[in-house]
């Protein structure tokens, strides 16, 4: 199952760099996106290094997923694909 990096998790003046929103193509109810927690996330960056990750929670109401990774994610990662081990 792939999935597609959105953006960090963030607030009004503070940003998470380790936990990213990232959404599914299919998930579209936040039911659906529960049933995906605690699933084994992995991003490889351009230079073919892996970035694990957990799917901590879902956010928001339409099937958004909010990802925890193990150390910061770059800006280079917004927009990128993620793979799900399901």
């Amino acid at each position: 199952m792939e999935g597609v990096i959105k953006n960090f998790r963030r607030g009004r003046h503070r940003t998470s760099h380790n936990q990213m929103i990232v959404c599914v193509a299919g998930i579209n109810s936040r039911e659906e996106a529960q049933r995906l927690v605690g699933k084994v996330v992995e991003w490889k960056s351009p230079g073919k290094k892996t970035i694990p990750g957990t799917i901590a929670a879902p956010h928001g109401n339409k099937g958004a997923l909010r990802v925890v990774f193990e150390r910061g994610m770059p800006g280079q990662a917004i927009g990128t694909k993620v793979k799900i081990n399901a």
